[in-house]
């Protein structure tokens, strides 16, 4: 599932959010120059609710 994280903008924010992602059993390909972040091994409500507990704003992409 891909992701656009439009609030995304610095290294923090990627690690941020992989880590995130990892915790909930899950594994986070981001892309900071394109402002997306592609999701494995969770479905995507529950990557999307990872993400936004992580701080950020995710639309499907």
């Amino acid at each position: 599932m891909k992701f656009r994280v439009e609030d995304m903008s610095c290294g923090h924010c990627t690690a941020a959010i992989e880590k995130a992602v990892a915790e909930a059993g899950g594994r986070a390909a981001t892309d900071l120059a394109g402002r997306s972040v592609t999701v494995e091994g969770l479905d995507a409500a529950r990557a999307a609710e990872v993400i936004r507990e992580a701080g950020y704003t995710p639309e499907p992409a």
